[in-house]
């Protein structure tokens, strides 16, 4: 009689323990490298009143310099990725990790906003480099059996990086001047690139295909343009539909469609536009996402309740957010994410975490509008989902990809993401001001609840102003729930069909 149906055995290279000997040490190198890349995209918040003083920086400064490094990191992810395959993680490893020592060098000795914008830039291009080639090389030393846990790892360095920027700026603050949060970087680089030198192991893709120059260029200036409106906009005169948002926008995506068109004609492009035939690749890159849409957005979300509406502090309010980062790094740290995707499968465990991440919203905006402590059952909930739901896709990301393309899959991967933090902003914002001009058209043109409060002239309308905001809030987190659970029953659909077609994994 046949054997009842089983789940397939991975091959003798896929058990445990097939990759390279010395990968747990590879991966302490790679995180270390990453995680000073993530720190520095959120340690610069807190020295804004520092550099507005010593520097007189003018408004427009002070986002410059914080968005100059996400700028350029965003609109590089791709091209750093292809450059990685191309040329040698490692090498390209090693270059990011001095363009970004020199980079923070030259930011902790900036005597003008102009200088420390440019070295921020320059920052920039090393961060590109080292957040698609650490994703690559922890793709290349794992087998498929242990690279869930190992991305998992990954992103629960990834979680702690975003989580503890404020933190420990705000520690170096309190002991030294602002110049100080980046010349801190410069030991941990220089551990990291001994490390790296020392055990991470060259690999590349070995075709040796001649560079796509049109494509990189294309690809780069087009997401310049498409992340700068993104990041631009909530803040600009006029919203998304001024000049100086609307222009970049629109020649951003003319020239990403041109890229698209110039990919399907190219011998050997940046970009294979056939991965977007796999549905295992577009079910994990449709919930990356929606994950990070919901994530980017509830946080924009939550830092405003916990300050305009609960009153905390701008360092009070980053803390009380720290228990969602902290239960994502704990469950990937212990390897739950990675212990349920063996039993579950990607699609059951992308369900289970989006469905988490939706619920965990739906709470905030529910049981913590009034409070604090019904809005930390939600942060930990939400916290959890991540945990489960992220490295799912990640793996199901680099899976799908050949693994001579690691550095595409994790530029892909990173680009992607961080065009779902820009969305996850601009849509839930959106929905924030609508709800609230309707709530209280009086005060529809001050675009803020702090300007709806300045307009305002007795107490009562200064309530009104605020449950007003409160409401708007809910409905716009709401709203990201939603979204982040329709993503996840999208992701979950793909994957399954993809597994049922029986898609072969390139693993």
């Amino acid at each position: 009689m046949p054997a009842p149906a089983a789940r397939p055995t991975p091959p003798p290279a896929s058990q445990p323990g097939a990759g390279h000997p010395r990968r747990w040490l590879i991966l302490a190198v790679v995180c270390l490298s990453q995680l000073t890349v993530l720190l520095d995209n959120t340690v610069l918040n807190v020295a804004i009143p520092s550099l507005t003083t010593d520097l007189d920086a003018s408004t427009a400064d002070t986002q410059w310099m914080i968005n100059a490094y996400a700028l350029v990191q965003s609109g590089l992810l791709l091209t750093a990725g292809n450059a990685a395959d191309r040329y040698g993680r490692r090498r390209m490893l090693l270059a990011g990790l001095a363009l970004f020592g020199t980079g923070s060098l030259l930011a902790g000795c900036a005597r003008t906003g102009g200088q420390l914008i440019a070295a921020r830039a320059g920052m920039g291009v090393g961060g590109a480099l080292l957040m698609t080639t650490t994703l690559a090389v922890v793709a290349q030393v794992f087998d498929a059996a242990e690279r869930p846990r190992a991305i998992g790892v990954w992103g629960a360095v990834s979680s702690l990086g975003f989580a503890a920027g404020p933190l420990v700026g705000g520690l170096v603050l309190d002991h030294f001047w602002w110049g100080a949060i980046f010349l801190v970087n410069l030991p941990v680089v220089a551990c990291a690139a001994v490390g790296v030198a020392v055990l991470v192991p060259e690999s590349r893709d070995p075709s040796g295909t001649r560079p796509d120059a049109v494509g990189a260029l294309l690809s780069t200036v087009g997401m310049v343009g498409v992340v700068y409106a993104i990041i631009s906009g909530p803040e600009a005169d006029g919203g998304w539909l001024s000049a100086p948002v609307a222009v970049p926008a629109a020649a951003g995506a003319g020239l990403l469609a041109v890229f698209v068109l110039w990919e399907r004609r190219v011998p050997h492009p940046v970009l294979d536009l056939r991965l977007f035939r796999d549905q295992r690749f577009v079910g994990a890159v449709a919930g990356g996402v929606l994950v990070a849409f919901g994530m980017a957005g509830s946080l924009y979300l939550l830092t405003q309740h916990l300050q305009l509406v609960l009153g905390y502090g701008p360092l009070e309010a980053g803390l009380r957010t720290a228990p969602l980062a902290l239960t994502t790094v704990a469950l990937n740290l212990g390897g739950f994410g990675a212990r349920l995707l063996a039993r579950l499968g990607t699609p059951a465990l992308v369900l289970h975490g989006m469905g988490a991440m939706a619920a965990g919203l739906a709470a905030v905006a529910t049981l913590g509008a009034a409070s604090y402590d019904g809005m930390l059952l939600g942060l930990v909930v939400m916290g959890a989902g991540t945990a489960l739901a992220m490295p799912a896709m990640a793996n199901a990301v680099m899976s799908a990809i050949p693994p001579e393309r690691a550095g595409v899959g994790a530029g892909v991967n990173g680009t992607l993401a961080e065009f779902g933090n820009g969305l996850g902003v601009g849509v839930l914002g959106a929905v924030l001001g609508a709800r609230f001009g309707a709530l209280l058209p009086g005060t529809a043109d001050a675009g803020s609840l702090p300007e709806a409060l300045a307009d305002a002239r007795t107490g009562a309308e200064r309530r009104a102003a605020v449950d007003a905001f409160a409401d708007a809030l809910g409905t716009a987190q709401l709203a990201g729930a939603a979204a982040v659970l329709a993503g996840g029953v999208l992701a979950a659909a793909l994957l399954h069909r993809a597994e049922r077609a029986g898609a072969p994994a390139r693993t």
